[in-house]
């Protein structure tokens, strides 16, 4: 115990020193009035307070499932304590995968649009692992079996394939929701938002300790609390993207640009994690906001035509994002104001606007001239200004190169490989319009990622 204690103090002394983020904070020894506190700051953040409501559900439905392993083993699978210990070495290992493998799909970003796919799976497969068991029994007063004798016997894999894909599903719902508790924190407040995350957590499984009792007593049998489970499931996580529709729009997002493309970037490290900022690029096809959108590490608000923002069926979607609609100004000047107007309240609160210069959707394959309306917005937010060139678009599905687009649906079939090239910030003073095209230009002659 003295070595593993004194190898635990050597390694504790290679961790960099971290200062001290809020060195005027006072103690508050009271715990009571300090986590109320704490949640309360969290509370400031509506993204961050619901990833910690949405957290917190996960234990809460991971401690349903922990705390009935035991009897589970014993009393529906017919299994001794060993089998007992091999359900939390698979559903262990499950959920260590599931969190691992969300650093290779978010491609270095904080992806979101895995929390969906996980949310779905944790539902699908509890609920299975409900009809897994409904032909399992074991005698009363039985011998329990053995690890050797659970594992040999092909129903039971089925109940450890649920076991093990819930677990997965739980990693990749869970993670990208603890990165973007910490990415949309303001480092002052992120230690204790933290220690409010962790607070919620265990109040959380203490009410799923509380509801699994309920059930039990009332005569629910195991796979019945499962079931339960997972039908609660559906409509907390479906409440939760209901009020954080994003989670949702970076699915679509991630789906139209990994089924439909291969995308590749280049330069993304010029696209900023937090400040204000704009990025321009060309714009080639309806698709364009989408890429740019997933490959963004934060949310991006875009400026859009306001009569692709009236498309019937869309409007759900550009509403989700936050999109801006903007009318010429001889059409509309009312409409026109608003839009610089939001477009400078976007600056304001510190995000990451969009937009395309150009003004609409190329008909020929050619970039055409920049459009003056970015100083307009610069002239009362000079934030850093930010290239970029979509390469390869041009002649797919959603481009008009024969005309309207959509006309040929996978026109070029799937797995397209388009790209996208960032280029370095632009002081806001040192913008025109003229410059900015030049330096998109560049980035179009490169080649493509």
């Amino acid at each position: 115990c003295f070595a593993v204690a004194f190898i635990g103090w050597l390694v504790a002394l290679r961790i960099p020193a971290s200062p001290s983020s809020d060195p005027h904070l006072k103690l508050n020894w009271n715990p009571v009035s300090e986590t109320w506190r704490n949640l309360k700051l969290a509370a400031e953040y509506p993204s961050v307070f619901r990833s910690l409501l949405g957290i917190s559900w996960m234990w809460f439905f991971g401690a349903v499932f922990l705390s009935q392993f035991p009897s589970f083993a014993k009393e529906v699978l017919g299994g001794n304590t060993e089998v007992a210990s091999l359900l939390l070495v698979v559903f262990s290992v499950g959920i260590a995968t599931g969190s691992l493998l969300c650093e290779t799909f978010s491609h270095r970003h904080v992806e979101i649009g895995l929390v969906p796919i996980g949310a779905v799976g944790m539902s699908v497969f509890a609920f299975d692992l409900y009809l897994a068991t409904q032909h399992l029994s074991h005698a009363s007063g039985a011998a329990l079996m053995s690890v050797g004798e659970f594992v040999s016997r092909h129903e039971h894999w089925r109940v450890m394939a649920d076991l093990a894909l819930l677990a997965f599903s739980a990693g990749l719902y869970s993670v990208p929701m603890y990165a973007l508790i910490q990415l949309r924190a303001k480092p002052s407040h992120r230690a204790r938002i933290i220690a409010a995350n962790n607070i919620l957590n265990a109040l959380f499984m203490i009410v799923s300790s509380l509801m699994a009792g309920a059930l039990l007593g009332r005569g629910f049998s195991i796979p019945q609390v499962f079931a339960v489970t997972a039908l609660l499931n559906v409509i907390v996580v479906g409440y939760v993207f209901w009020l954080m529709p994003e989670y949702i729009v970076r699915l679509v997002m991630l789906f139209v640009t990994r089924i439909v493309y291969r995308l590749k970037v280049r330069g993304d490290e010029n696209l900023p994690t937090d400040g204000a900022a704009i990025l321009v690029c060309n714009h080639v096809s309806f698709v364009d906001a989408v890429i740019l959108g997933v490959c963004s590490p934060r949310p991006m608000i875009f400026l859009m035509d306001h009569r692709i923002f009236k498309t019937p069926g869309m409007g759900w979607f550009f509403r989700a994002v936050k999109a801006i609609p903007i009318a010429p100004q001889k059409e509309n000047p009312q409409a026109y104001e608003r839009a610089f107007e939001r477009a400078r309240q976007v600056l304001n609160e510190g995000e990451l606007l969009c937009l395309f210069p150009e003004g609409a959707i190329t008909k020929n394959g050619q970039m055409q001239p920049f459009k003056p309306g970015i100083m307009k917005i610069l002239e009362t937010n000079p934030v850093p200004v930010i290239p970029s060139a979509l390469h390869n678009l041009w002649g797919s599905t959603f481009s008009r190169i024969e005309g309207a687009a959509m006309s040929k649906p996978l026109r070029r079939g799937l797995f397209n490989r388009i790209g996208l090239v960032v280029g370095d910030p632009v002081a806001p003073q040192n913008v025109t319009p003229e410059d900015l095209q030049v330096r998109v230009q560049a980035l179009l002659d490169q080649p493509s990622p």
